[in-house]
């Protein structure tokens, strides 16, 4: 094994695109998991973009991440709220919605959820 590592998402092991070309989430795998950069265009929202790949009535995955740039309104379905911007680490439960905010593209890295994220059921 090597003792250092680096690793390019604009040369990712996976490209997973959203829903009306709203984005897409590049997927760098490692010997610790799944490390994820998503790029969500201005007008994405989970609800619309995600949802038709995941087929569940709310995102179910966990995330643990950090926003690199852009804007994000995430609302839990028990209406709890919270808006994530650059520089913010956030952790967010299953059971949510969640949009873009403003005009810019929101990029977020995430080194838990994304590992199953935008995946079709039986891919």
């Amino acid at each position: 094994m090597t003792g250092i590592v680096s690793r390019s998402f604009d040369s990712a092991d996976e490209t997973r695109p959203f829903e009306d070309a709203k984005g897409r989430l590049d997927l760098i795998t490692t010997d610790r998991g799944a490390v994820g950069r998503a790029v969500f265009e201005p007008g994405w929202q989970w609800s619309k973009h995600v949802k038709p790949i995941a087929g569940t009535d709310s995102c179910e995955a966990s995330h643990v991440g950090y926003v690199v740039g852009g804007r994000m309104k995430i609302v839990m379905n028990d209406g709890e709220s919270l808006e994530v911007g650059p520089g913010d680490f956030f952790t967010v439960q299953p059971g949510h919605d969640a949009w873009v905010l403003g005009d810019e593209p929101c990029v977020a890295l995430d080194w838990v959820g994304f590992g199953d994220y935008a995946v079709r059921p039986g891919s």
